[in-house]
Parts: C-alpha cells; sequence; structure tokens
C-alpha cells in the first residue's frame, strides 16, 4: 500500500518537434492495442474547440507526442474520476485507498501536461465512458488495468521517438508510474500475482 501512495511526486518536460506521420502511427498502434482490450474509441467525444472538420491537429514532434499523452491522461483521470465519484459495491477500503491515489496520480498527470504544452495544448476531450460499468468490481479493475497497460506500452512508444533527454526522463518518470499502476491493479484483480 505504501508504494501505491508514494507514485509520481515530480514530472518535468519541454517541447521540441518530430514527424507527424511517426506520431499517427504510434497513436494507431496505441488505439489499437485499446481496441483489442474491448475500449470504443468514438467513446471519447471533441469538443467544437477541440477540432475543426472533425480533425486534431496533435502538432509536430515532442509537442503531438505530449499532446497525445495529454489525451491518454484525461481518458484516465475522467475513469478514476467517475470510479471514485460512484464507488461500486463491495469496494474495500484497499481498493478505494488504491484507486482514490490512482486518481490522483493521472489528475497530476494531466496537469502537468497541460502546463508542459502551455499554448501548443489541444483543448479538452469530452470523455465518456458507455461500456464501463461502474457499479461491477470487475468491470471497473479490468478496464483500470487496460488503461494502464495502455498508458505503459504508450510512454515505451514515445520514449524512443522524442529527441530531447529531458523528454525521455520525464515520459521515464511517467510509465515508471504507469507501470506500478498496472502492478497493484493486476494485485487487485489476482492477489499475489
Amino acid at each position: 500500500m505504501e508504494r501505491a501512495t508514494s507514485l509520481a511526486r515530480r514530472e518535468g518536460a519541454d517541447v521540441c518537434d518530430r514527424s507527424r506521420r511517426t506520431v499517427l502511427n504510434w497513436a494507431g498502434a496505441t488505439l489499437a492495442g485499446a481496441a483489442a482490450f474491448g475500449f470504443d474509441p468514438r467513446s471519447l467525444r471533441l469538443t467544437e474547440a477541440t477540432a475543426k472538420n472533425g480533425v486534431v491537429d496533435l502538432g509536430t514532434g515532442d509537442i503531438a507526442l505530449l499532446n497525445y499523452a495529454y489525451a491518454l491522461e484525461q481518458l484516465e483521470a475522467a475513469f478514476y474520476t467517475a470510479v471514485m465519484a460512484s464507488p461500486y459495491s463491495g469496494m474495500t477500503r484497499c481498493e478505494r485507498s488504491v484507486l482514490s491515489d490512482v486518481k490522483g496520480h493521472e489528475i497530476a498527470h494531466r496537469e502537468f501536461f497541460r502546463k508542459a504544452l502551455g499554448s501548443s495544448r489541444n483543448p479538452e476531450l469530452e470523455i465518456t465512458l458507455p461500456s464501463v460499468d461502474f457499479g461491477d468490481r470487475g468491470s471497473v479493475l479490468r478496464t483500470a488495468s487496460m488503461f494502464e497497460d495502455l498508458g505503459v506500452s504508450a510512454y515505451n512508444g514515445a520514449g524512443a521517438l522524442l529527441t530531447g533527454a529531458e523528454h525521455v526522463a520525464a515520459v521515464g518518470t511517467l510509465v515508471s508510474v504507469e507501470a506500478r499502476h498496472a502492478a497493484i491493479l493486476r494485485d487487485l484483480l489476482s492477489p499475489d500475482s
């Protein structure tokens, strides 16, 4: 439990440039992985300010990678906020503590990207999660585990594409936090795994 409460204290990064094709390939692979776990990307809704003609411009290079990560962190923060707003029946004190801590970390990650990207960030997404049964422990924990695995994959993919050492360090910090989240959620789903 101590591990879960001590995750993700510092993040820092600047933004640079990278090719749009690389970013789109990375984004597509990540969404394909999410779809394999049952996540429906159509559940994400763009606000009017987010897109022109239904197209979101992530930018280029590190800005694009960070904007994509910002979208993922918005998704995770929205999910955990919904989980904690209406906890499933029978949520144990341990589960409540873990999920609350993870919620705090994901909100901190979202705010980190919001600040790091500054005026280069995309507007916030309006997120709905209609396929998640928030009243069912298994649905919540499986979805949480999928999101954390998705985060690990996304950050591992981004790490190889970033140009500056400071960017790699920031993503390295975030991926280690996402990996710890994935581990503790797996343990909640399958104790002592």
